[in-house]
């Protein structure tokens, strides 16, 4: 007991034992400057500054920039751009889908390996007429005054300019003998038109080329996309004027008739007529010869 408690006297009187630290002039012996400390102040002071090391670390980690640049914690700014990049790639993947539609759609038109849609005539019919009879024709007061209005104004206007009936009218690409016609039962959805080379092939309408290219069946192919859904496809040319992205105008040159494609019999020019995605028969609209 008495050992334990001896020890413990040396141990308190080792802490608190002051000392003097003493900064001479080597020259001189001249005192400079002096510290009187013991080992307590010494370990006080240690832990007061580990203190004020550890709370200025957190400081800087959650309150200051310098957070970045520490594995685990990332910037609202990189957040928000991850956010749009993600938002981003999503957009590409749906363009990147609904382009790779409208390609598969295109060579379906180039090989023509689309079947035409056949409709019935008769229910069509009798549906229009359902609902033309369940239609109410008896005009109200006010629509026959205005009626007798509108007549009234127009019964001596001498500059009046009749509006078309038609939305769209086609102009003929070429002119000349039709040797195979339009037949959906043996998927010859055009007309092949008999040509000197290097005939003009015109353009049926304003449209922006969206294909102009040479394929291995065809040849030089040119396919329009034109008002109302309507498509034409122009084959087996021997050269083409107009490029992928052109916009081009009625009766414009688009191409020259040639005998180009390994399913080409001789020069003439394969026209196709398309309303909507189903082949339409181009006679009915253009006369040829």
């Amino acid at each position: 007991m008495a050992k334990r408690q001896k020890k413990r006297t040396i141990l308190k009187k080792h802490f608190f034992t002051k000392n003097r630290i003493v900064l001479l002039n080597e020259n001189s012996f001249e005192e400079i400057f002096s510290l009187r400390l013991n080992l307590m102040n010494v370990f006080v002071a240690i832990m007061l500054i580990s203190i004020v090391m550890l709370s200025l670390t957190t400081y800087v980690i959650a309150f200051t920039p310098l957070r970045e640049y520490i594995p685990g914690y990332s910037s609202p700014k990189l957040n928000h751009q991850v956010m749009e990049l993600t938002l981003k790639t999503d957009s590409l993947q749906h363009a990147l889908l609904q382009n790779k539609i409208y390609q598969e759609a295109i060579k379906k038109v180039l090989t023509g390996e689309l079947e035409p849609t056949r409709f019935n005539k008769d229910s069509i019919i009798a549906a229009e007429m359902t609902k033309i009879s369940d239609m109410d024709f008896i005009p109200s007061r006010e629509d026959s005054l205005l009626r007798n209005e509108v007549a009234m104004e127009d019964k001596y206007n001498l500059f009046e300019k009749a509006e078309p009936k038609v939305n769209l009218v086609l102009f003929a690409p070429v002119k000349g003998h039709i040797t195979q016609g339009y037949s959906p039962k043996d998927k010859h959805f055009a007309v092949d038109v008999a040509l000197p080379e290097g005939t003009p092939i015109k353009s049926v309408a304003t449209g922006t080329v969206i294909f102009a290219e040479w394929t291995p069946n065809n040849g030089n192919v040119v396919i329009i996309n034109h008002p109302d859904g309507i498509m034409t496809v122009y084959k087996h040319c021997h050269s083409i004027t107009k490029s992928q992205g052109d916009r081009v105008k009625t009766g414009e040159v688009i191409a020259t008739a040639g005998n180009t494609g390994t399913q080409s019999t001789g020069v003439h020019l394969h026209f196709e007529l398309w309303k909507n995605g189903i082949p339409s028969d181009p006679t009915q609209f253009i006369d040829f010869e």
